[in-house]
């Protein structure tokens, strides 16, 4: 059986790379409304996926605020869908 890897086995980093591989791109305030975590969690959990180089994260600026918007990588397409997959194997399907 294949392992489930440990990075996307959170229940918070799995709930962020599900929303990301259904859109182009999504937005700090987006994810945190989502997946209903606190800003402090959220941010610790995209710095995480960031590092494994799993999504980008890229902080800008619209007029005086702040905008944190996030994408899924090729890298992380990859392990999310190698992640179901075991998921998959696990359950028989």
């Amino acid at each position: 059986m294949k392992e489930l890897d440990p990075l996307l086995h959170s229940q918070l980093r799995l709930a962020v790379m599900s929303i990301l591989m259904n859109v182009e791109e999504a937005d700090f305030v987006f994810l945190k409304e989502k997946t209903e975590a606190t800003a402090g969690n959220l941010s610790v959990q995209l710095d995480k996926l960031s590092t494994a180089g799993y999504i980008t994260v890229e902080k800008g600026f619209v007029g005086k605020k702040t905008r944190t918007v996030c994408q899924v990588t090729k890298q992380g397409r990859k392990a999310f869908e190698e992640y179901v997959d075991a998921l998959k194997e696990y359950l028989n399907l």
